[in-house]
């Protein structure tokens, strides 16, 4: 019983408090930027169903707190839910006569269906934009902190054969430039070459006081996996940085940029892995869903409580890396709400590009449809990632293995 209990805090409770921080934080980016442009806001609910708590503030916003803590919704005025699709033509006109009939004419402009286009466009983008800006404050709240693994990008070996080889690199070769981006930590380079194998890449190199060009194509290479116990495949060039690796922290104005660069590497990872997929050159056997963000939730959990000794060091153990988790489920789920999928918000602002070239919204009966094929993709894309989720070779679940 007592290893129950402990596997449950350690796999749902971090990973109810992750998902609900970064889906909030989601959330409220609409919310801002709805309030900037004057629109009139029903619920901020955090978590759904039962209402456990709720206050109504001088804007008659009802902030909620429900029972079921899995992210929480915004809801404007005028939605008929809280997925604020895009009324038609004639929606919209029984929309504003209802407005007018309550509230008078001048209500109307409160109301998000109303704003002009380049505003509702705002309001839906900022959600995904708020994820971004959490992991850019994440990972430079923790570069400054906590600090990363550094260690120069200097060559010290060359394996024989390999990409690098063939490239012309040479021990002493220090990297000042991976693909046109300045670099000065091997960790960083080594990441980028993992995730953007059978890609040529361009490194600049000091060399004898001289800038030299290298063009190396990586690998895949099979390495294991620490977290899940399976193989996975990265990119390799065939070099070897000059150690020993130490923990650097970062002044406040280097930690954001580093951060910022982080994002974005992390979000072009991402790009070029699916484009990968949609080429037929990957399986998609490393997508993961929500197994696999538990099981990293209670892996990063229990890393962080074996860092200490006493419960105040297991606490702050468990929360610096579940505070560095966040920022990756942040880039994450902003990312894919910007896939042109109707239900999330890519597939809004997609319907928008079309108001705007068409002068008029889609019909009721095209998003009916668009919906439809969208739940059916979501839906699909998860059941997908768990069936992969479902075949790592260890799950650490409540203490069960199932191999």
């Amino acid at each position: 019983m007592l290893v129950l209990l402990q596997n449950i805090l350690f796999t749902l409770l971090p990973w109810l408090v992750v998902l609900t921080v970064v889906v909030v934080v989601h959330e409220l980016g609409h919310f801002l930027m709805a309030r900037a442009f004057g629109v009139a806001v029903d619920r901020f609910s955090v978590g759904f169903g039962k209402t456990l708590l709720s206050r109504r503030d001088r804007h008659g916003t009802e902030w909620r707190l429900a029972a079921l803590p899995l992210g929480g919704y915004v809801k404007f005025s005028g939605d008929a839910d809280a997925s604020s699709s895009v009324p038609d033509a004639e929606d919209l006109a029984d929309l504003r006569q209802q407005i007018v009939d309550r509230q008078g004419a001048e209500a109307v402009g409160r109301y998000f269906h109303f704003k002009p286009l380049w505003q509702r466009a705002l309001i839906v983008l900022a959600g995904p934009m708020a994820n971004f800006v959490l992991a850019i404050a994440v990972s430079t709240v923790f570069l400054m902190c906590v600090g990363e693994v550094y260690m120069k990008p200097v060559v010290s070996q060359v394996q024989p054969g390999s990409p690098a080889a063939q490239a012309g690199f040479r021990p002493g070769d220090a990297i000042t430039r991976v693909a046109g981006r300045p670099v000065d930590n091997f960790v960083t380079l080594r990441q980028y070459v993992q995730y953007h194998a059978s890609r040529p890449i361009d490194f600049s190199v000091q060399r004898a006081g001289q800038t030299v060009t290298l063009t190396a194509k990586p690998i895949l290479a099979v390495g294991p996996d620490p977290v899940f116990g399976r193989p996975i495949r990265l990119g390799q060039i065939g070099v070897l940085g000059t150690g020993p690796a130490s923990i650097r922290r970062l002044a406040p104005l280097d930690a954001l940029t580093h951060g910022t660069a982080q994002v974005y590497d992390t979000l072009d990872i991402t790009v070029h892995y699916l484009g990968r997929i949609f080429q037929g050159r990957e399986s998609g056997d490393q997508l993961g869903g929500p197994i696999r963000i538990a099981l990293t939730t209670k892996a990063i959990a229990q890393d962080g409580a074996a860092a200490g000794h006493t419960l105040a060091q297991h606490s702050l153990g468990v929360a610096i890396n579940l505070f560095g988790l966040i920022g990756g489920i942040s880039i994450s789920i902003g990312f894919m709400n910007l896939l042109p999928i109707p239900m999330l918000d890519g597939g809004h602002l997609m319907f928008y590009a079309y108001e705007a070239v068409a002068r008029r919204p889609v019909t009721a009966r095209v998003q009916a449809v668009s919906y439809r094929v969208g739940l059916a993709l979501v839906v699909g894309l998860m059941l997908f990632a768990t069936w992969n989720d479902l075949q790592l070779p260890v799950l650490k679940i409540l203490g069960g293995h199932v191999s």
